[in-house]
């Protein structure tokens, strides 16, 4: 029987140094993210069609712009491919019509590429669109393009 409690009081005595020994540390992990403004841009044609022979022919396109919730934004439209002095010009081979590009349907606030001719907006994390109002005055010598489209390129840029 001494024995039989000598091995008790060993293994009881062991279990019981073990669970001395063990302990818990704790430590904190730090988390963290962060977002920056981006911006996602799309545009559509702006397609005229057949130029009045007298008075203004109108058109409009959109530009669709999407940034990160609160970021500010500015969209510039570029001049094109054949302006003069900052006058957008379609050309058709050697024939030019002048043309203008507006923020809105008065077509007093010309849309450019700097200070105020610029757009500006908020981020919402969803698509906004902005609609270009386009116009070709009247009082233009109108030559037939014979079978080719007047055209022109513009640069379409957003910065944030």
């Amino acid at each position: 029987m001494n024995r039989f409690m000598l091995t008790a009081v060993g293994v009881s005595g062991a279990l019981l140094s073990q669970s001395a020994w063990a302990a818990t540390e704790t430590a904190n992990m730090e988390v963290s993210a962060s977002v920056s403004t981006v911006c996602t841009l799309a545009t559509t044609p702006l397609a005229f069609g057949e130029v009045a022979i007298s008075g203004t022919t109108d058109g409009t396109a959109t530009v669709s712009v999407n940034c990160t919730g609160g970021g500010a934004y500015t969209v510039g439209l570029g001049n094109g491919l054949h302006n003069v002095v900052a006058q957008r010009k379609l050309q058709s081979g050697a024939n030019l019509l002048n043309y203008n590009l507006f923020k809105e349907v008065g077509h007093t606030s010309r849309w450019g590429d700097a200070g105020a001719e610029l757009v500006s907006g908020t981020g919402s994390d969803a698509v906004q669109n902005l609609t270009v109002y386009g116009q070709i005055a009247s009082g233009q010598t109108l030559v037939s393009g014979n079978g080719t489209p007047y055209t022109d390129t513009i640069l379409v840029s957003v910065n944030y």
